[in-house]
């Protein structure tokens, strides 16, 4: 019990220095940016900016807690293709929805792909890879055939839909407010809640957690869920954005939320992993992805740039679960 104590201590100290030093290294690296284009923090570029990564950090926060659990989920970009796609041409149906309605219909659809994943990965017992991986073509299609092979454009949906992407709430746009509040709130469940302390328990020591009495298949649906509302979420507030809902609408987009994670300190062994070092990371993808274009960085470097960072984020994650390791076996000889 005290050797658990001493880790969690540890661990917390290394998190606390981890976020710094992400913290710092998004300030250097947007000072270098500025010093190369004056342009990137005016407002307008902020703005877009902060708009651009809400997106991926509501993502990024769900796909948290799978890797927590020593899970992971493939498929996200694909669930998001589909809601966005049902709900584009349900609003292009029905022009009066109201725009709340519309966000409820991409959260159910979402939370219908989750339930679907979590029961193959919980009770059924297939690999969270294997298993989101087949989901992930099958959701894919399934979005084709919705859409008959179309896509939705601009002109298609109503003025209201759009604006929910446009729109600005005390001066705050709509999108970033809603990425604010689903924040406070993951911040609040995953440190305040017994549900959000077992979810730990899990990715930590699945037998202990298992002996304590915690319904994992309980807790693996609910993540899967959560999971999967977010990415209906996710498309709701995609194809209001881009104003365009296609079948191959975020391909790939599940690896950047997974690098997001990586970067800000989510361990895929399972069982660490920050909300606030989960949101730096959605924050330096970003910087990347909007700083490095306006200082002409080939498109082909960004690339190379961003993996080189993902990397050495992966090697520090295996260092410090080394060091911690290490720390504990001297412990116990000790």
């Amino acid at each position: 019990m005290k050797d658990n104590i001493l880790q969690s201590l540890n661990l917390e100290k290394i998190a606390k220095f981890r976020e710094l030093g992400l913290l710092g290294f998004i300030i250097l690296l947007a000072i270098i940016i500025q010093l190369l284009n004056p342009a990137f923090l005016t407002f307008g570029n902020l703005r877009d900016l902060l708009t651009n990564t809400a997106i991926l950090s509501i993502l990024a926060l769900g796909m948290m807690l799978v890797l927590i659990t020593r899970g992971i989920d493939l498929s996200i970009g694909a669930t998001l293709a589909l809601s966005g796609m049902i709900t584009a041409l349900t609003v292009s149906a029905y022009g009066n929805l109201h725009p709340l309605l519309a966000i409820l219909l991409g959260i159910m659809v979402g939370i219908i792909c989750g339930v679907i994943l979590g029961l193959l990965v919980s009770k059924i017992g297939i690999l969270p890879i294997i298993a989101s991986l087949g989901l992930m073509n099958v959701f894919r299609g399934l979005t084709f055939w919705v859409g008959g092979g179309e896509w939705v454009s601009a002109y298609q949906m109503p003025p209201s839909f759009k604006s929910i992407a446009t729109s600005s709430f005390l001066g705050i746009n709509t999108l970033v407010l809603i990425a604010v509040v689903i924040f406070l709130l993951f911040y609040y469940f995953v440190n305040n809640t017994i549900t959000g302390r077992q979810i730990y328990a899990v990715g930590s020591n699945p037998d202990s957690a298992r002996v304590s009495g915690i319904n994992q298949t309980k807790i693996l649906i609910l993540v899967y869920t959560i999971m999967g509302g977010l990415s209906g979420l996710a498309g709701v507030l995609w194809v209001s954005k881009f104003a365009s809902a296609q079948g191959d609408t975020a391909t790939g987009y599940e690896l950047t939320v997974i690098a997001a994670c990586i970067l800000g300190g989510v361990s895929i062994a399972g069982g660490v992993g920050k909300v606030t070092g989960v949101l730096l990371g959605a924050i330096l993808l970003g910087v990347l992805s909007n700083g490095l274009p306006l200082i002409n960085v080939s498109p082909f470097w960004q690339m190379g740039i961003e993996g080189m960072i993902i990397l050495i984020a992966v090697l520090f994650n295996t260092n410090v679960k080394m060091l911690v390791e290490k720390n504990n076996l001297l412990r116990r000889e000790i």
